[in-house]
């Protein structure tokens, strides 16, 4: 073994020693582990989150673990598992996670208040409603998108497809109806605002637009968090500087949405997951 591995192995042996002492001292309680989606992968989302979880962490004693997650499946896996004790979770990943997982939502999330799902087509399909999709091939979001996944399937729900395509962003669900390979595709009102100028010549118009408005997006925590340092948390949060919380995006002192219908969508939706791999794609 070398001189300079044999003296970083005993540097970083002294920082761990170290760093327990000053955990003992603090009375330190443990690992808090917060999930996000992160579609991007990219790293800026350590750097975002960093004086989050520094104030986090010095607040509660605790060691704070961030836990990105590439797309909603990967964070249903998680939430399942219960990994995560404090969730940045987007509408329909927040569904999911009140309703079987047991998470309490704390604050909403900073998001678009009036969010709606719509079904897109090209300008020229002379398709008028939902029925005339009947026997087509659809481009939907991926599990967990309240306006890409869940609002449409419970807007379909009684019809026979010929094919979904699950687009792993918005963008690419538009990119499929441009290119004919789908004949509509769920995405938000806001969205098809944001990429349709990218995806010129190909002009889009909305087929239908869901009268319900999805609600924001919450932080959950988890049930293996003892009740009364959720309680605790749930102070630290709300104490948190403005700056602080805008940055990592969720208002300290905002109300929590009502998640009734959002619920009910994702329950009716849990109940025809199982025919989505099929073809044809009977949505009863």
């Amino acid at each position: 073994m070398s001189l300079r591995f044999t003296r970083r192995l005993f540097l970083f042996n002294l920082l761990g020693l170290t760093f327990a002492a000053c955990q003992r001292s603090r009375g330190f309680e443990g690992t808090l582990t917060i999930g996000v989606i992160n579609y991007g992968g990219g790293e800026q989302i350590i750097n975002q989150y960093a004086k989050f979880n520094s104030y986090l962490g010095e607040k509660t004693n605790a060691y704070i673990q961030l836990e990105p997650a590439f797309n909603e499946n990967k964070a249903v896996e998680r939430l399942k598992a219960r990994a995560w004790s404090l969730v940045f979770a987007p509408p329909g990943l927040a569904a999911i996670a009140i309703a079987h997982y047991q998470y309490v939502p704390l604050f909403p999330l900073i998001g678009i208040s009036n969010l709606r799902s719509i079904f897109v087509v090209r300008k020229d399909n002379p398709r008028t409603d939902l029925k005339q999709l009947q026997g087509q091939t659809l481009a939907l979001g991926q599990l967990g998108s309240a306006t890409g996944y869940y609002f449409p399937l419970y807007n379909l729900y009684g019809t026979t497809l010929a094919d979904i395509l699950f687009a792993p962003t918005p963008k690419a669900a538009l990119e499929l109806v441009a290119q004919g390979k789908a004949i509509a595709c769920a995405v938000s009102e806001a969205e098809l605002a944001l990429y349709s100028s990218q995806l010129a010549p190909t002009e889009f118009r909305i087929l239908f637009k869901d009268p319900h408005y999805v609600p924001l997006g919450v932080v959950l925590i988890g049930p293996d968090v003892e009740r009364n340092r959720q309680e605790f948390i749930r102070k630290v949060m709300s104490d948190s500087p403005s700056g602080l919380a805008e940055e990592v995006g969720y208002v300290p002192n905002g109300q929590v949405p009502d998640y009734k219908y959002m619920i009910s969508v994702v329950d009716r939706v849990s109940s025809i997951t199982s025919q989505l791999q099929k073809k044809p794609v009977r949505l009863f």
